[in-house]
């Protein structure tokens, strides 16, 4: 399959997905020659679990939503490759009724923990279903972000709620139920068994700038935010955070 992650380990990757994609390209390549089980909880239409699967890899999306899993379905079929890529219907909280323990190489997480009802039971399922050895790449929206955008955009009050909320909502409206920190987004893998080996910010100054900006030069906003993304205090600005933990 002539995938660009395939031929070349680098997926077609824009600013807003580089950092995450730089982390799991390490792995991947610490693994090199060998087909890994990854689980997506989350995983939508496949953004990440098509390119994985082209690369060689079986990759279970688990998500709430049919219609995604239909698109993932067609996605993974389009891409020759739907063979290697299982649907499974069911929501981040009933992960550990969904998966096998001790089963998954990887486990992308990328934005559920912000939505489940118990972000600690989701962790501890996730620590259960990967092998001694396997990662996780969790993607979480991100509050000092939050924060500031409400205050730029002249909303102070929801901005004074941010910092203040133990769970870093603005208010009864707020489509988020919950933001982080990279220290409490730590503080949970840790408590699930989990050592984070490595934190990134990711969309950094990719959501701040002008479409004419990214547009003129998309490559170098992309090499921007690979050097924004591992340095405090940009890591810690950004829309989301990324932690590549592991099982030990």
């Amino acid at each position: 399959m002539d995938t660009a992650l395939a031929r070349t380990g680098k997926p077609a990757t824009t600013a807003r997905t580089a950092a995450v994609w730089a982390v799991l390209r390490r792995e991947l390549d610490r693994h090199a020659g060998r087909e890994l089980t990854v689980l997506d909880v989350g995983g939508g239409t496949g953004g990440f679990a098509v390119p994985l699967a082209e690369a060689g890899h079986r990759v279970t999306v688990v998500d709430a939503s049919p219609d995604a899993l239909a698109a993932l379905t067609r996605r993974a079929a389009d891409a020759g490759v739907a063979d290697r890529v299982t649907a499974v219907q069911g929501d981040g909280d009933a992960l550990a009724t969904l998966v096998e323990p001790a089963a998954a190489d990887l486990i992308l997480c990328h934005a559920v923990l912000e939505v489940v009802d118990d972000p600690s039971r989701v962790a501890a399922a996730i620590a259960t279903a990967l092998r001694p050895g396997g990662a996780l790449s969790l993607l979480v929206a991100g509050r000092a972000a939050a924060v500031l955008n409400r205050a730029v955009n002249g909303h102070l009050a929801a901005a004074s709620a941010l910092v203040t909320d133990p769970e870093g909502r603005s208010g009864p409206r707020d489509t988020l139920r919950r933001r982080y920190d990279a220290e409490t987004a730590a503080g949970l893998l840790a408590a699930a068994g989990l050592t984070v080996e490595e934190v990134h910010g990711v969309r950094v100054v990719a959501d701040l700038l002008p479409a004419t900006v990214l547009e003129e030069d998309p490559q170098a906003v992309l090499d921007l935010e690979l050097a924004l993304s591992a340095h405090p205090p940009f890591r810690d600005i950004a829309s989301q955070l990324h932690l590549f933990a592991r099982r030990s």
